[in-house]
């Protein structure tokens, strides 16, 4: 059977699709501010149509940036994860935003739970070890529901934990916390789970590592990944 082409249906240009759900999605804009950079470019598009643009094409895009990458990433990103998690607020209460990245700051997973106990803790490394392996070292902070997550794993002796040894991943917090002062929060934890598993494979995909390689190299990989999302969803 034939896949049905994602664009088939809609007068807008694919190229106006793709660029407007990158912008959304990359950058720490509002709809309202993708809007009017679009304006200014000669393209009449309202907020509503970019928030349809992105629950439609978002997912989708997401999910062949992985599809893609996976195969790669497990060749390489099992030599060390980092471990951490970061609370979110929603409607008032706090709910734990778990995420895992590797050596290079790609993300390789990000879940929210309401709870901060075990089970939520080892969801999360179940995942990640049926997609990537098993890691030669987890690097996590000294909380307690780490080492018996790891212990039911059978990883306990995988755990390093240090007193700068997580920085890493707590760089890495920071595009998504500018994210969210950018959308004022979330209204659900549906809606936070969406955006961040989105919001993580279009940050791996544009993330080249500016400062680990010549200008000249970075180039390259920067036109090299624009040219792979420009096609993304092609029939």
């Amino acid at each position: 059977m034939a896949k049905r082409a994602p664009f088939k249906y809609f007068k807008t240009s694919r190229e106006i699709i793709r660029l407007t759900v990158m912008l959304y999605v990359r950058f720490p804009l509002s709809q309202r501010s993708v809007e009017d950079l679009l304006h200014e470019r000669g393209v009449d598009v309202s907020y509503e149509a970019i928030r349809y643009w992105w629950n439609r094409f978002g997912p989708s895009f997401a999910s062949e940036i992985r599809r893609r990458r996976v195969q790669k990433l497990r060749a390489f990103s099992t030599w060390q994860w980092h471990v951490d998690e970061v609370f979110v607020k929603i409607k008032g209460e706090h709910n734990c935003l778990w995420r895992a990245i590797d050596h290079e700051e790609e993300v390789l997973e990000s879940v929210v739970m309401k709870r901060r106990i075990k089970w939520a803790a080892l969801k999360p490394r179940r995942k990640l070890m049926r997609r990537y392996g098993r890691p030669e070292v987890l690097v996590t902070d000294r909380f307690p529901s780490y080492r018996a997550a790891l212990r039911d794993l059978g990883c306990d002796d995988l755990q390093a934990c240090g007193r700068w040894l997580n920085n890493r991943i707590e760089n890495s917090h920071l595009p998504f916390r500018r994210r969210e002062r950018a959308m004022q929060r979330f209204p659900q934890m549906r809606s936070l789970q969406k955006f961040v598993a989105v919001h993580s494979s279009v940050f791996n995909h544009f993330n080249q590592g500016r400062t680990l390689s010549r200008r000249d190299i970075f180039k390259l990989n920067r036109t090299a990944a624009l040219a792979e999302w420009r096609s993304l969803g092609a029939a």
